[in-house]
């Protein structure tokens, strides 16, 4: 025990093999029909897309984009919070291959699946879309979040406490991020966009 306190990167890789091993168990017990994963792929699609419209970038990765999370958080409305994170955990995986920055294997974790995997938090909320949109950046920040203080914690200020700096470095790109996929999920037709994603 005292060997994990002195090494928080062990325990925060058990942790998150731990969470990747649930959700495999779990996703075993999900049922995908085609159009399931035809609407899945061109959600992801659009996701990617989405991704490579920055309005902002930050320096150790991290960006504020065109509301690239939107269409992950449509599938988890539409399919629940299991397809929902199954999708994010393919397009952490794709955004991983395509703007990789990696610093330590336990960094990639709670850098790129697990945070996506968390925007399938969501669809515990279907009924109430704002509070599932929060639920699911929370559960992305805090991924994140343990990311920073425990990888980039050099990054901080000379005196700047390495949590401070996290949760203010992870709040500053995902706070614009989630008001502006509010923003989209407000002004887009769910109901049409729903019906037309039914199995």
């Amino acid at each position: 025990m005292n060997e994990l306190l002195t090494h928080p990167a062990a325990a925060f890789a058990l942790i998150g093999v731990l969470t990747l091993i649930l959700g495999g168990l779990y996703f075993r017990y999900v049922h995908l029909s085609t159009r399931t994963l035809v609407n899945m792929s061109l959600m992801l699609a659009i996701t990617v897309v989405l991704h490579q419209i920055k309005l902002f970038h930050m320096p150790q990765g991290g960006s504020v984009t065109a509301g690239s999370m939107v269409p992950l958080l449509l599938i988890a409305y539409r399919y629940g919070a299991g397809i929902g994170s199954l999708a994010g955990f393919l397009y952490g995986l794709i955004d991983l291959l395509l703007n990789p920055f990696i610093v330590h294997p336990v960094q990639v974790l709670f850098d790129y699946p697990l945070p996506y995997m968390a925007m399938g938090l969501a669809g515990l909320w279907s009924k109430h879309l704002y509070v599932g949109t929060a639920l699911a950046f929370i559960g992305r920040f805090f991924c994140h979040f343990i990311s920073g203080i425990v990888f980039f914690a050099s990054y901080a200020p000379s005196g700047m406490s390495p949590v401070l700096y996290s949760m203010v470095f992870n709040a500053s790109y995902l706070l614009p991020e989630f008001i502006i996929c509010c923003l989209i999920l407000k002004l887009l037709p769910l109901r049409l966009i729903m019906r037309s994603m039914k199995s």
